[in-house]
């Protein structure tokens, strides 16, 4: 694979900020990120480099998010809160009221937003911003551990620059907050793999949501049947998204990678290795597009460090053996489980398993197909 100019966007002083300790959500991952692809030599050489984050400003902000809901957050965060600042999601269990409320995600929106320029200025191909990916929170209102959409914000300002957005969002959770901010546009296509919604927080994310407007068939979601598995999902993958993103031809990808699919995650219910994440950003780069990468969910936290060091390396296209170097991988990741380096072990799947997830994915796409391909001029294989 070619040398690409790439990105990673982190700097110390988002590690200064953290949620309040009942809070699932670990601001952390990033440094713990940066530090196993530093101890790997993953940050330097060939094309490679660290950038740190500008946080952003508040004219950006205003591009997706209203005025009366950043002041809302920045007076919660100075210890201002008023309880009718709940209908805005603020002081939520999910987004809780602490000192870092404001500053963090504007600092983390600003990684994201950086990385945007990069790619736009031709000083990168690919970025990745592990603190981004806060896909819940919409123009007014903070929702699941997130306050500002940082991805939302990045997809508007390529678009400003008249560019064709394909943003897939891996995460576990339904990425509701972008794919309503462009339901009725078809400049922005947005295609989520989520657990079903109705098993999974936000409860959003069928299958007949495909957009409106000048956006329908512009809005893609394929629901995730608990239990889904390696195989599965990227068979279900590869049914819908290569033919939409062939026939869309973005200029540029912003790809979520929400790693909370994984086998073990607290918080959600499939049964996915890393392997997964690292085939999607590897078929990503067939495309010889721009990507502009964010973290996520991912609340084992082991895992979710493991999962974004490999996408990072398949990402910056690092000649890295993850087998060969197997033991030195397990050292450094400081784990007494898997001695495998990035890459997790194959996951056993029963019989049962097979049983209960196949059938419910294969539906799930043949509807998908039906309601999308036809708008963009695709054949419904039989």
């Amino acid at each position: 694979m070619a040398t690409k100019k790439a990105a990673f966007i982190h700097s110390p002083e988002l590690e200064s900020f953290s949620y309040p300790e009942h809070c699932p959500f670990d601001t952390d991952r990033a440094g713990r990120v940066r530090r196993v692809l530093k101890s790997m030599g993953l940050l330097s050489g060939q094309g490679r480099r660290e950038v740190a984050p500008v946080a952003a400003r508040r004219e950006v902000l205003r591009k997706f998010h209203s005025t009366d809901y950043l002041h809302a957050l920045r007076d919660s965060a100075r210890g201002r809160w008023k309880v009718e600042m709940l209908g805005m999601g603020i002081g939520t269990v999910d987004c809780p009221v602490f000192a870092g409320m404001h500053d963090y995600p504007v600092l983390a929106t600003g990684g994201t937003l950086t990385g945007a320029e990069l790619i736009l200025s031709g000083s990168a191909a690919v970025t990745f911003n592990p603190s981004g990916g806060f896909h819940h929170a919409g123009p007014e209102h903070a929702s699941g551990f997130c306050y500002i959409n940082d991805v939302a914000l990045a997809c508007i300002v390529f678009a400003e620059k008249g560019k064709r957005v394909l943003y897939l969002d891996v995460d576990v959770h339904h990425g509701d907050g972008v794919a309503y901010a462009f339901y009725e546009r078809c400049d922005v296509m947005t295609v989520s793999f989520h657990q079903d919604p109705d098993t999974l927080f936000p409860g959003t994310g069928f299958v007949d949501e495909i957009g409106a407007r000048a956006g329908e068939g512009y809005c893609v979601n394929v629901s995730l049947p608990v239990d889904t598995y390696d195989e599965a999902y990227l068979k279900a993958f590869e049914a819908v998204f290569p033919p939409l993103a062939g026939v869309f031809n973005p200029d540029v990808f912003v790809l979520q990678c929400g790693a909370d699919g994984l086998a073990g995650d607290p918080l959600a219910h499939l049964q996915l290795t890393n392997n997964v994440y690292s085939e999607v950003v590897s078929h990503l780069l067939t495309y010889d597009k721009p990507i502009l990468m964010t973290g996520g969910g991912g609340y084992n936290v082991d895992n979710t460090v493991r999962a974004w060091s490999l996408a990072w390396s398949v990402l910056c296209g690092a000649a890295c053996d993850h087998e060969t170097s197997a033991a030195i991988g397990g050292v450094m990741l400081e784990s007494t489980d898997w001695q495998g380096g990035l890459r997790d072990r194959a996951l056993a799947v029963t019989n049962e398993q097979r049983e209960s997830v196949e059938p419910a994915l294969k539906a799930t796409v043949k509807r998908v197909q039906e309601k999308v391909f036809p708008i963009h001029g695709l054949e419904v294989p039989k």
